[in-house]
């Protein structure tokens, strides 16, 4: 008898279900898209009520519609964009919005910290830089800013950690996501009063829940969960995990070999290692869903949701030509790019809507404009600019590991064959694509896998669930044309680095 998984997936833009049977194939899918709501400058939040009833509807029809009996589904989990904050009251409802990752309202913490000496401190606990979309630095601008909020609070959640808690009524908070908070002393895999209090938080200790790993069973499907989506009473729930991590695994990323780059709303890049990095090269270390590995990081809100923003508010004529010819947008976005060569042109784009690598200051800027531009010029260079800005971050990774023999290329960017070529192309590596549309979804299936019992470990889910498409070669004769490119957005970019705090 066949067994199937499903995984639940909460970005920073899509809610998104899938089912997959024991060999990783996808058996079917539904998403919705939760609006997204910015009350002011620098604001990205999302009604949390809203999430829950989008998870639910994406679940019910997957229970509804796929033909496989609710029973037959053996585990369920759940994976999500990192970093935010998603507050749970004491009165049993949402104590504010669902704060996503591209939120930037506490800036100044991260500053102020390191000014002072507080990252220098905590350095030798937590592994990472302090980001102002992280929790900690969140949870410090709602103590100095809205403190009514924090006094209202019973649970400090991830995004994923409260899908499942409102799937379960059991609230945990899983190691991928709290490990890459601020909030945890990774060294020792704990909560303590210690650490919250140099960010002066230490009040709060209470309202972390108990840690649990990915692959932990974390409760069931409670009664209510069931009547809302259709699933199984009783099916187990395990941890799930922070979306990069569930990319990695369901790219096979189980071994020190293989460097794994996310192109979604976040530039993600990583490769998992033994030991964490130490000498402050890269931006963060957390704990891996494997257990005894680090994830190696460097990342920023750069990547493909800066093409998204492109598309939907610059290409509505293209939109308009691909309902005539019954395409997608974003295909007919790509053919267009697909036509412009790596010399062809020199649009230098700086994919900053969100902020950049370091600057939650920066705003995103074409340079090199002249009326001789066409659209599909404009487009491969949004393309490129996207592309140049994970090479900054592989770079640094680059620094601390050996050179691999391949990429392994998941997010909006896998989908479209020009952009990975770009994206080989620029890196002068080979890049790998699974052979899976949702890996997010995937990873935390291979998790309910194991939690369920029918696979030992990520790794033997892996074996069994991750296949790869195909491998795009890098073009050499492009090699020399993208040096010098990215030599130059590296000095735009450094050149409009002091200015952006005047906008």
């Amino acid at each position: 008898m066949k067994t199937y998984f499903l995984g639940i997936d909460n970005g920073g833009t899509l809610t998104k279900a899938v089912l997959f049977d024991s060999q990783g194939d996808t058996i079917a899918e539904a998403s919705r898209k939760v609006p997204m709501i910015m009350p002011q400058p620098g604001f990205t939040e999302r009604d949390m009520n809203a999430l829950w009833q989008a998870n639910c509807e994406v679940i019910r029809e997957i229970t509804a519609g796929s033909g496989v009996p609710p029973a037959r589904i053996q585990g369920v989990a759940c994976t999500g964009h990192g970093k935010g904050l998603y507050l749970w009251g004491r009165n049993d409802t949402p104590a504010y919005n669902g704060i996503v990752s591209t939120d930037t309202r506490a800036w100044m913490y991260p500053e102020r910290w390191e000014k002072d000496g507080t990252a220098e401190r905590i350095f030798e606990k937590t592994f990472q830089k302090i980001l102002a979309c992280q929790p900690v630095s969140l949870l410090r601008w709602f103590k100095d800013h809205r403190p009514g909020i924090l006094e209202n609070v019973r649970w400090i959640f991830a995004v994923k950690d409260y899908v499942r808690f409102m799937l379960t009524g059991e609230a945990f908070a899983e190691i991928t996501d709290f490990s890459g908070s601020n909030l945890m002393n990774i060294r020792d895999v704990r909560f303590e009063r210690e650490l919250l209090e140099a960010y002066g938080l230490g009040d709060l200790i209470d309202r972390l829940p108990p840690i649990k790993y990915s692959t932990e069973r974390c409760g069931s499907i409670s009664p209510a969960a069931a009547r809302a989506t259709g699933l199984r009473e009783g099916t187990p729930v395990a941890g799930g995990m922070f979306d990069i991590d569930a990319c990695a695994v369901a790219m096979d990323v189980t071994d020190e070999e293989n460097l794994c780059v996310i192109a979604g709303t976040w530039s993600i890049n990583e490769y998992i290692s033994r030991t964490p990095v130490l000498n402050k090269s890269v931006m963060m270390n957390s704990l891996f869903c494997l257990p005894g590995y680090y994830l190696v990081e460097e990342s920023s809100p750069t990547s493909a949701g800066n093409n998204e923003w492109f598309t939907e508010l610059f290409l509505h004529e293209e939109e308009r030509l691909a309902k005539e010819r019954g395409i997608g947008v974003y295909e007919l976005a790509e053919e267009l790019a697909a036509k412009v060569s790596a010399e062809g042109q020199d649009i230098v784009f700086l994919p900053y809507i969100y902020g950049s690598n370091y600057n939650p200051h920066a705003k995103a800027c074409f340079v090199g404009l002249d009326a001789t531009n066409t659209r599909a010029q404009i487009i491969r260079a949004v393309l490129e600019g996207i592309v140049f800005c994970h090479l900054v971050h592989v770079e640094k990774l680059l620094k601390n590991r050996k050179r691999p023999a391949a990429v392994r290329l998941a997010g909006g960017a896998a989908r479209s064959r020009t952009w990975s070529q770009i994206f080989a192309d620029i890196f002068q590596l080979p890049v790998e694509i699974i052979d899976a549309k949702e890996l997010g979804a995937l990873g935390c299936a291979m998790a309910a896998s194991v939690a369920s019992g029918v696979y030992k470990d990520l790794k033997d889910a892996a074996k069994h669930m991750v296949k790869i498409k195909y491998l795009l070669e890098p073009n050499a004769t492009n090699a020399e044309a993208y040096a010098r490119k990215y030599q130059r957005y590296l000095k735009v970019s450094d050149a409009l680095d002091g200015i952006w705090r005047g906008f």
